[in-house]
């Protein structure tokens, strides 16, 4: 049986490919369907696919492809995939690479480097983690949140005093 971390794991898996495995055909359940509510925020991009120019998402993406330009995912989730390879300035709240990816990497929470993952250029992260095998080459900033404070004195109301003569 399937489970989301085992879907996880495979990023770049076609229906096709697990057809063939030992494990025989892959029933399709309801967390693999499109149009349920698991899979409803999840936008991707095919191996086939070549884009060049600016992606701009607020939903989870996983790139398959190839694409030349900057991508920005206002904080969510982009998996590089397998066979995906991206000269790519990119922007998003998680980062996981499967593939290759040229170009600086911004993520508000973490980035991850899988076994045969390549980044090449600079990491700006809270958490990162790079598996045995993988390829990285750059600079990492550990950009730790920023602590809340209880109240910053210029956005509360304080009641200012006034001398009535």
């Amino acid at each position: 049986m399937w489970t989301k971390g085992m879907q996880a794991e495979v990023p770049s898996s076609s229906p096709e490919q697990l057809a063939g495995s030992p494990a025989g055909p892959v029933k399709v359940t309801a967390t693999m369907r499109p149009n349920s509510p698991a899979a409803a925020n999840l936008a991707c991009l095919g191996a086939t696919l070549k884009i060049e120019g600016k992606i701009t998402s607020e939903e989870d993406l996983q790139i398959d492809g190839k694409v030349q330009g900057p991508i920005s995912l206002q904080g969510q989730k982009l998996t590089v995939g397998r066979t995906a390879q991206l000269n790519s300035a990119v922007t998003a709240g998680e980062v996981i690479v499967y593939g290759k990816v040229t170009g600086n990497l911004r993520a508000r929470d973490r980035v991850e480097i899988k076994k045969d993952g390549s980044v090449i250029g600079d990491i700006t992260t809270a958490r990162i983690s790079i598996e045995d095998g993988a390829h990285f080459k750059g600079r990492i900033e550990i950009d730790r949140p920023k602590p809340q404070t209880d109240a910053d004195p210029e956005s509360v109301g304080v009641p200012v005093a006034a001398e009535i003569t």
